[in-house]
């Protein structure tokens, strides 16, 4: 996700942005919420045609469109057939041209709301990249808030007030040790190679503290399923995979698609865990078995 470093910053940010629907629209409103109109109609079909992929794509999410200083805010009419424009505000944080996030929207009311520029309407891999932030609305609005509870890294990170723990968590990606055996891991994942996935892991497991292998996990599981999904939609619009994070240097994108591959790996010897987010997570922090 591109300008992700804008993601969980929004926990931190207090709503203190009114409501500026009722302004004078600035000359270019019309052509922007006209453009976002049709879009979001071409959204609503695509929806259509990916829905069977996974449950967690039957809801439509909102959609705060960034322009500029300016935020306009989009969400499902009360017969759920389409989208219209409910609010425009000021951004509540500054956000650059790019972004892909989702977040508790402090300006809708902390409603998990996918957060995008206006050019990720340009092409089907924009609708792709769209629909991965559904994804995690959706975790958000089920099993995210739960399974966080019982985390070491996410109750410390709750006392300090760190909302950002997810972006800015201070992982050794680049201790040489870790690095070897995160290697050995995807290879082991991409070769189907169970008895070397379960070594990597425990290795891993070994050798990272509480807090970092659960961040590892959490950003598997997370991120590397969103990725899955994103890519089975991808293939079903005929456009090339996310394939971004397998190379070295590692960083938290490592764990995007460390994650998807991981996930397959599971899901290919228990396909119940593909629609079980709470046993998948549960699965990936104990391992395979």
């Amino acid at each position: 996700m591109k300008a992700l470093g804008s993601y969980m910053l929004g926990f931190a940010i207090a709503a203190w942005c009114a409501s500026a629907y009722g302004q004078p629209r600035s000359p270019s409103e019309p052509s922007l919420v006209g453009h976002v109109d049709s879009a979001l109609a071409v959204l609503v079909r695509l929806q259509k045609e990916i829905v069977d992929i996974h449950p967690l794509l039957v809801i439509l999410q909102p959609v705060a469109v960034v322009d500029g200083e300016e935020m306009y805010i989009f969400d499902v009419d009360s017969l759920h057939a389409g989208y219209t424009l409910v609010k425009k505000t000021p951004v509540p944080f500054p956000m650059e041209k790019g972004i892909r996030a989702s977040f508790p929207l402090s300006t809708y009311g902390g409603k998990p709301t996918c957060v995008v520029t206006p050019e990720v309407f340009d092409d089907r891999e924009g609708y792709a990249t769209l629909f991965h932030e559904f994804i995690h609305c959706a975790q958000f609005q089920t099993v995210e808030p739960g399974l966080k509870q019982h985390l070491e890294i996410a109750q410390q990170a709750a006392k300090a007030n760190n909302y950002s723990w997810e972006i800015m968590h201070a992982f050794p990606y680049q201790d040489s040790t870790f690095i070897e055996r995160y290697g050995s891991f995807l290879k082991a994942l991409q070769t189907g190679d169970r008895k070397g996935v379960d070594e990597s892991l425990q290795a891993l497991k070994r050798q990272l503290s509480k807090t970092d292998y659960e961040y590892m996990v959490w950003e598997e599981w997370k991120e590397g399923f969103a990725r899955l999904i994103e890519n089975k939609i991808r293939a079903r619009l005929g456009v090339p995979p996310n394939q971004g994070g397998i190379e070295r240097p590692y960083n938290r994108v490592t764990f995007y698609a460390g994650g998807e591959l991981f996930i397959h790996f599971l899901v290919w010897h228990d396909e119940d865990l593909l629609t079980d987010m709470n046993e998948l997570f549960a699965r990936m922090l104990e391992g395979t078995d």
